[in-house]
């Protein structure tokens, strides 16, 4: 990656995270969208539905984080009309590194966390500009992922119950809301299990706001 492409990489704001449970995943993002220095909308939507087992986190360029995403939800839709059954975990992640690896010379500024359940259990990927998968139990992107993964390496355990973990990526979230400029206004919280893609309502969260309002 030349100095350029570094500086810009640098400088893309937003947290995302995604935990690994024993009975599903959980991702949850900030919606705080930036544009350098200027904060474009308060409540960007950065984490996004691609099937009833599968969902995404982006951090980087909106538009090219939306044009690969777009291109996944494809070809989920595709695999579930041509099989009859949900897109594999794996598979959804090597897609989005196939379409990211393909654009290397002129790539897509996003990174992106894939996370979802199957027949396999939960999981989730990690991939940057260049398509490099890392499977994760716990991970976070974005320039307020050193926050986040403080408060992650302290409180989250592999083997944790989806119940117990949503307070952790919570906490996670809302701490790198408080101190990382690109970071704030609001949060979303995801969870996918055996029963599919459910979103925390508002209430649930204004609860887990309130409960680590003030926390370290």
């Amino acid at each position: 990656m030349d100095t350029k492409m570094q500086n810009k990489a640098e400088y893309h704001g937003t947290t995302t995270v995604g935990l690994v449970c024993s009975d599903g995943v959980i991702l949850a993002t900030d919606t705080r969208v930036t544009a350098g220095g200027f904060i474009a909308h308060k409540r960007g939507k950065k984490l996004l539905q691609v099937d009833e087992n599968i969902a995404v986190t982006i951090s980087g360029g909106v538009a090219d984080a939306q044009n690969v995403i777009d291109t996944l939800k494809y070809y989920a839709r595709s695999y579930r009309v041509e099989k009859g059954t949900p897109l594999p975990v794996k598979s959804a992640a090597r897609i989005v590194s196939n379409i990211l690896f393909s654009s290397r010379y002129y790539p897509f500024i996003a990174s992106v966390l894939v996370g979802g359940y199957d027949r396999e259990g939960g999981a989730i990927y990690n991939l940057d500009f260049f398509g490099s998968i890392l499977p994760e139990k716990v991970s976070a992107t974005g320039s307020g992922s050193p926050v986040a993964l403080g408060v992650l390496e302290a409180q989250y355990h592999e083997g944790m119950s989806v119940a117990k973990a949503i307070p952790v990526a919570a906490n996670a979230i809302i701490a790198a809301m408080r101190r990382n400029v690109f970071t704030g206004d609001h949060f979303d919280i995801a969870v996918i299990d055996k029963s599919g893609f459910r979103e925390l309502t508002e209430q649930e969260k204004d609860k887990l706001l309130a409960q680590f309002s003030g926390r370290s």
